[in-house]
C-alpha cells in the first residue's frame, strides 16, 4: 500500500542504499570493472559536449566490423544513476565492451550534480549531450540516425525525457526523433513521490517541477521505451516500472518486465553480461545480430 504521507516509508522506498545492504560492494566493483576497461579498451575520455561544469562524455568505438561490410555502428549513449546527485561516468565504463564487441558504438555522458544543477538543467546537459553525439557519431564511426539511450534508475528517467525531447526546440537542423528507443532500467517516471521524500528535499521539487519532469504525464512517444526492473527492488520501483506501461500502452511500451533475483545494482550485470535478458534488448533495441 503506498504510504505517501510516510516520509521514513518514501526513504525505504525510493533510497535502494537503505534497501540494498551490500550496495557499496556492488559500486566498488563497477568503478574496478570501470577502470579495467578504459585501461584496455579503445576510448576517447573527456570529450566536451559543453562548456559547462559535468558536461563531458567518454566514448567507445566499436572493436567488431559492422554488419554489412561497410556500414556503420549503431549507437547507445548510456545515462548514469545516483538520483541526480552522484556518481560519475568513470563509474559506468564497464558496460561499453559488451556492446562494442558486437558492433555498436557507446557513448557515457557526465551530466552537471544537483543540487548545483536543477533535475531541469540536468535534463536539458543531456539534450546537449545527446545533440552532440547526433554531430559527431559518424567521426567515430557511428550512425547518427541510429541512436539509442539506455539509463539505470534517474538515468532511466532521463532516458525516458530524451525519447520525448523536441529536439527541434533543442536546434533547428536536428530530427524530429533523434533517438530511436530507449531502455530504461529501474526507471522513476512520476516524480510526485519524491517530492515528499526527506532524502531528496535537495532538489527542490515543486508540483510545477513534477508535472515538467514526470515521463509518464507526457503524451505518448514515437518511439520505443523497454522498461525493466528487478524482482527485488522495492514496491515503488515495480510500481514506476509498471507505471509507464500504463500510460503510455503497449504500443510505446512493447517490453514491462521484471528481472528474476536482481535487485536495484545487481540488475546492472544483467546489461553487461551478453547472455542475459537485459543485454538482448539492449541489442535488439540496436539492431545488432
Amino acid at each position: 500500500m503506498r504510504r505517501m504521507n510516510d516520509p521514513a516509508w518514501l526513504d525505504q522506498q525510493y533510497n535502494p542504499r537503505l534497501s540494498v545492504t551490500d550496495f557499496a560492494a556492488h559500486l566498488g566493483k563497477w568503478a574496478a570493472a570501470s577502470a579495467h576497461t578504459r585501461e584496455r579498451a579503445p576510448c576517447v575520455l573527456d570529450l566536451r559536449y559543453g562548456d559547462e561544469a559535468g558536461q563531458t562524455l567518454d566514448l567507445f568505438p566499436a572493436t567488431a566490423p559492422a554488419a554489412p561490410p561497410g556500414a556503420t555502428a549503431p549507437v547507445m549513449v548510456f545515462l548514469h544513476g545516483g538520483y541526480w546527485r552522484a556518481l560519475d561516468k568513470s563509474d559506468l565504463s564497464f558496460v561499453a565492451p559488451s556492446f562494442t564487441a558486437e558492433g555498436a558504438l557507446v557513448v557515457v555522458p557526465n551530466y552537471p550534480l544537483a543540487p548545483k544543477a536543477s533535475v531541469e538543467q540536468i535534463t536539458l546537459s543531456v539534450a546537449r549531450a545527446l545533440e552532440w553525439t547526433w554531430r559527431h557519431a559518424a567521426e567515430h564511426g557511428g550512425d547518427p540516425s541510429r541512436i539509442v539511450v539506455a539509463g539505470h534508475s534517474v538515468g532511466g528517467h532521463l532516458a525516458a525525457m530524451m525519447l520525448c525531447c523536441r529536439w527541434k526546440q533543442i536546434a533547428d537542423d536536428l530530427p524530429a526523433q533523434l533517438v530511436q528507443g530507449a531502455l530504461a532500467i529501474s526507471g522513476l517516471y512520476d516524480l510526485e513521490p519524491l517530492r515528499h521524500a526527506p532524502f531528496v528535499q535537495d532538489l527542490g521539487l515543486t508540483p510545477a517541477l513534477v508535472k515538467r519532469l514526470s515521463p509518464a504525464f507526457f503524451p505518448r512517444p514515437k518511439g520505443k521505451l523497454m522498461a525493466l526492473a528487478g524482482a527485488l527492488e522495492s514496491e515503488e520501483f515495480r510500481r514506476q516500472n509498471q507505471l509507464i506501461r500504463d500510460v503510455w500502452g503497449p504500443t510505446a511500451v512493447p517490453v514491462c518486465e521484471t528481472i528474476a533475483d536482481a535487485d536495484h545494482f545487481s540488475i546492472l550485470r544483467e546489461l553487461a553480461d551478453p547472455s542475459a535478458r537485459l543485454h538482448a534488448l539492449a541489442r535488439q533495441l540496436l539492431g545488432l545480430r
